[in-house]
């Protein structure tokens, strides 16, 4: 049960879903927010890969619900499917993703930690792998978002479904419909 009291069936809107509907001036904002580094187009990072992105920081915050949610969207839109968000999420540097997209994931750890902590060298590394301007530009601003989201979700004390056919379902709206709800 939430730490407030959201005036809805929890079980049926969880995380951030109740509390974009207790407070919708504020939560269409984040989720057009969330559709725009997520699923709008992007010249380059797919929607998988830039899911697999939330996921991991969402996992290095601990944020069960934003975990499970952007794994599933992960999972849903890579070739390699939920196998592969589980490597990432366990061992990175073992994972077998595009060296480019470990190092954007390295940068996004260590926004996770501190936005002190993305280097120069990191940032170089990103480059050297083939990383533009604009992807490390991306992978920052989806991990300090992620950030913000899951001190959101975690901070009102969220429901966060235990099953994860629930995350299942989600994926197949989010994947074919997005964030947005304008």
């Amino acid at each position: 049960m939430a730490h407030i009291d959201l005036g809805l069936d929890e079980q049926a809107h969880p995380g951030i879903n109740g509390l974009a509907r207790y407070r919708p001036e504020t939560g269409a904002l984040l989720q057009d927010l969330a559709d725009a580094l997520l699923h709008a187009p992007h010249p380059t990072l797919s929607q998988g890969e830039r899911e697999l992105i939330a996921a991991y920081v969402s996992d290095l915050n601990a944020c069960t619900f934003c975990c499970e949610s952007h794994s599933a969207f992960a999972a849903a839109q890579l070739p390699a499917g939920m196998p592969l968000v589980r490597q990432v999420r366990e061992d990175l540097d073992a994972a077998p993703v595009e060296a480019k997209l470990r190092a954007l994931l390295r940068i996004a750890g260590a926004v996770q930690r501190s936005g002190r902590e993305v280097t120069t060298e990191l940032v170089e590394a990103a480059r050297v792998e083939g990383a533009t301007d604009l992807e490390i530009h991306d992978a920052v601003l989806i991990a300090a978002a992620f950030c913000m989201f899951n001190r959101y979700v975690d901070g009102l004390g969220t429901v966060a479904p235990a099953d994860p056919a629930g995350y299942t379902r989600a994926a197949e709206h989010i994947v074919a419909h997005g964030y947005a709800t304008r």
